[in-house]
């Protein structure tokens, strides 16, 4: 079982979020258990251009840089965990470049059968914006969201307990296949709207029309 946890904090090891995310790692140490840490900003990660060239053929991207290390890894997990500071009410400026990158995940939902978790710190701890942005990404490509946890920094003992009690809690969700369904019923809707942008874009996406085809959702 592999846990990525995407922290996009510059502060890294330094970083109350980090802090925080480490606490629900913690929480998932189980045996079999293989977890990953990637700290976006020791990445290369450019704006997305809008050339549509990762749609037109799958994972292809002009763009040279070190977004596609961070898919194969995603891709790989059975679960992420997306930690990200507070900067004026959302997400840092790299996990939503990386974000904007990753659309192909959102058009082939190619997060599907996994789970996202939240962590996000804040000098305010009015987090629950940031968390709900995140679910909202987790849905649109096809994950369910188990949950998340936000803290005011520095981080409380209180809030360390409560990031590992979201680690136990992201584990159990794994091995019984939990079901979310009001996630699941957002994840439907948005899969029938692409499933209409597909069959109308066949032709400018050649390689995600047939993903779809081979999938059995056309």
């Amino acid at each position: 079982m592999k846990i990525l946890l995407l922290s996009s904090s510059p502060r890294k090891e330094n970083s109350q979020t980090l802090l925080l995310a480490k606490e629900v790692l913690r929480g998932c140490d189980k045996a079999g258990v293989k977890p990953e840490i990637i700290h976006l900003c020791d990445l290369k990660i450019e704006f997305c251009r809008h050339c549509e060239a990762c749609h037109k053929k799958i994972f292809s991207c002009p763009i040279k840089d070190d977004v596609g290390f961070i898919i194969k890894s995603m891709l790989e997990a059975d679960a992420i965990i997306l930690a990200s500071p507070n900067y004026i009410n959302q997400i840092t400026a790299s996990m939503k470049a990386f974000f904007d990158r990753s659309s192909h995940f959102i058009h082939c939902k190619r997060l599907m059968e996994k789970y996202v978790v939240g962590v996000v710190c804040s000098g305010s701890g009015e987090d629950e914006e940031i968390l709900r942005y995140i679910k909202h990404y987790a849905n649109a490509c096809g994950a369910q969201y188990a949950g998340g946890v936000s803290s005011r920094v520095p981080v409380s003992d209180e809030k360390k307990e409560e990031g590992f009690a979201l680690g136990g809690m992201l584990i159990a969700a794994i091995k019984e296949k939990k079901s979310f369904p009001e996630q699941l019923n957002v994840i439907k809707i948005n899969k029938e709207r692409f499933k209409r942008v597909m069959e109308k874009r066949k032709d400018d996406w050649a390689e995600e029309y047939q993903y779809w085809k081979d999938k059995g959702w056309l």
